[in-house]
């Protein structure tokens, strides 16, 4: 218990006016999916901070439906590059003057987490109010997605930018990314400030950091609009966790159109589409897991890592396929891991310390927690809950942690941002 209001410190002194920074110093304003999961954890004991979180998200919403990754409430502060200046989202016109934004996306967590607001909170009145009214916002963007974002129709969304995909240093990028040609010239000068404030070695290098900088200026170049980019991005990526999520958050949408007597028939095309070509375009029989698709050069992206675990989430795969996953799991559990590494242990770019190329990310064991009860493996689902509790037990509430049991043991605090929101609310959450 002690911990559960350790926890809940961490958000209020994250609380930043009616939102949650997810670590004072690292990350100074709101971003997309760290809100949703912030949202998750504080609507267990204050509803209403949890309400405000959402609302404060959704007032950022551009005119075409899209939530951008970052709000950037405070034009003031400097010390976090790319700022709301370099970003320039105003190119497009449908952007709000204020707050300024970035111009990207980010996994679309909203719809899974109203529905669990609304579940848990049934007979709260003024939370039906609030779900009601934030319902067709959700819509809207998963509209965006669909639209902007699905250029074969084929109820499956490209990202990009490795930023849209929430594991923006994943090796599950480098292929496309190193396809990219820094020339002198191509991209404008910059100052890092996240080497700063953190461990280089935690940090992705500056050779990939010219390369998202480089797919920025791409966005902006065409106002940020995802038909054209779509033409000439060399990174264009079907994402298995994107797609498993909006798959998650299109049944929650359904299931409180149910309940609240609202319409979902979009929602029901686009869901039907989506599940329908998930399996075809995602699972890699040889692997046994579901993999990434790079849709520029028409080919799956043939490596185990995290992302390939959250169908279980969206309760995609079936029993046969359910089963490999979580076969996968207690292996590395039985080789002395922790779960859930986000890159596979045995790739020679496995990387247990550095920003998601192995290290254990806490809102990853939450969903893949959820996701292997509803399939009945309670005992992996308590390892992966029982793994994190003793990391953050052990090191802190850090931003992620390690990996490997043996370094574990060495080490006196996680990794990234310390005192950090999303980990305090998904500790919050799991053990509620």
């Amino acid at each position: 218990m002690r911990d559960i209001e350790k926890a809940k410190k961490i958000i209020q002194n994250n609380w930043r006016n009616g939102f949650t920074v997810p670590s004072s110093k690292l990350y100074p304003f709101q971003w997309m999916w760290d809100s949703g999961f912030v949202a998750l954890g504080t609507s267990t004991y204050d509803i209403n901070m949890a309400m405000t979180e959402i609302d404060k998200m959704f007032s950022g919403q551009w005119a075409n439906g899209m939530i951008p990754h970052i709000l950037f409430h405070s034009e003031k502060e400097k010390t976090y590059f790319p700022n709301f200046d370099f970003w320039n989202s105003q190119v497009n016109s449908g952007a709000p003057l204020h707050p300024k934004s970035s111009g990207i996306t980010q996994p679309g967590v909203f719809g899974f987490i109203l529905r669990d607001i609304l579940k848990n909170n049934w007979g709260n009145e003024e939370v039906k109010d609030f779900v009601k009214r934030i319902y067709p916002k959700v819509v809207n963007y998963h509209r965006f997605l669909y639209n902007y974002r699905d250029p074969h129709q084929e109820g499956i969304i490209f990202i990009y930018h490795p930023w849209e995909s929430g594991r923006d240093n994943s090796p599950l990028w480098d292929d496309s990314m190193s396809k990219i040609d820094i020339s002198p010239g191509s991209i404008p000068k910059y100052n890092r400030r996240d080497t700063s404030l953190a461990n280089v070695d935690e940090r992705p290098t500056q050779d990939k950091y010219d390369r998202y900088v480089y797919l920025l200026e791409l966005g902006k170049k065409y106002n940020y609009d995802g038909k054209q980019i779509a033409e000439e991005s060399p990174f264009l990526v079907q994402d298995t966790m994107m797609n498993a999520i909006l798959i998650k958050s299109n049944e929650s949408l359904i299931e409180i159109a149910n309940d609240l007597n609202l319409d979902a028939a979009e929602v029901k095309e686009w869901q039907n589409l989506s599940k329908s070509n998930y399996d075809k375009k995602f699972w890699n029989e040889d692997l046994g897991t579901y993999v990434g698709y790079d849709l520029r050069h028409k080919k799956q992206m043939n490596y185990r890592e995290i992302g390939g675990l959250t169908p279980l989430f969206a309760q995609i795969p079936d029993a046969k396929k359910a089963a490999k996953l979580n076969a996968y799991l207690q292996d590395l559990s039985n080789r002395d891991f922790y779960l859930c590494p986000s890159f596979d242990v045995d790739s020679p770019l496995f990387d247990s310390k550095r920003y998601w190329r192995g290290p254990i990310w806490p809102q990853m064991n939450w969903m893949i927690y959820n996701g292997l009860i509803k399939y009945g493996y309670e005992n992996t689902a308590d390892i992966v809950k029982s793994d994190l509790n003793t990391l953050i037990h052990k090191l802190g509430f850090y931003e992620y942690f390690e990996s490997q049991k043996k370094v574990v043991d060495t080490l006196s605090k996680g990794y990234g941002g310390d005192n950090f929101s999303w980990t305090a609310s998904s500790y919050i959450h799991l053990n509620q």
